[in-house]
């Protein structure tokens, strides 16, 4: 008899409710949707041409585009040439993404804007001025007359990691006036002249 009720009460079912697990997971899920922050999209500022100049005729308003103009022309084999001003073959120079290439030359051409950002900069990091307040005095020195246009043009053979670093640098040295156009057949003629030894 002992022996039929010790085999009984080994028989019997343990049952485990997983119900309160259910809630468990639902506040976990709901504490990490709240303390985690989303990902922000990154985008990049782009200002588009104002009717200011209003006083200057065609012609005036040609010779400051020409003077202030930087033509960047991105090339295969990560190669990029540029000239400055109207499109010449002996004004055609060859540069490179590195920092002495693209970035001092655009740095040289900027200087001025470049110079007030770092100010406006440290003012910033010495609390005299806050971040919308950095954010409005930055647009306005960015905006100023006499500062440089990029031109950007990529050939077929131009990856898009070469615009991509051609982007950046003008993030870096602060121009606000840039635009990708197609590359024309001119320019393709100038870099095959340069190539091959047209250039002075």
């Amino acid at each position: 008899m002992a022996n039929r009720q010790k085999s009984k009460q080994k028989k019997m079912n343990v049952r485990v409710d997983f119900t309160p697990m259910v809630d468990m997971n639902m506040l976990l899920i709901t504490f990490f949707m709240l303390c985690t922050s989303l990902s922000k999209p990154q985008t990049m500022e782009i200002n588009m041409p104002t009717k200011d100049d209003k006083n200057l005729n065609k012609e005036q308003q040609s010779k400051v585009k020409e003077s202030l103009a930087v033509t960047l022309l991105l090339s295969k084999n990560n190669k990029v040439y540029y000239y400055e001003g109207l499109p010449k073959q002996e004004s055609v120079k060859q540069t490179s993404y590195d920092a002495s290439g693209i970035r001092d030359l655009l740095m040289k051409k900027n200087m001025k804007v470049i110079q007030e950002i770092r100010a406006l900069k440290q003012k910033k990091t010495n609390l005299q001025i806050n971040q919308k307040q950095y954010d409005q005095e930055a647009s306005k020195i960015k905006d100023q007359k006499n500062t440089p246009t990029v031109i950007i043009k990529a050939t077929d053979d131009a990856t898009y990691k070469n615009l991509i670093d051609a982007l950046d640098e003008m993030q870096i040295c602060s121009i606000s006036k840039y635009v990708i156009v197609p590359i024309t057949q001119q320019d393709k003629g100038l870099i095959t002249n340069y190539k091959g030894g047209g250039a002075h």
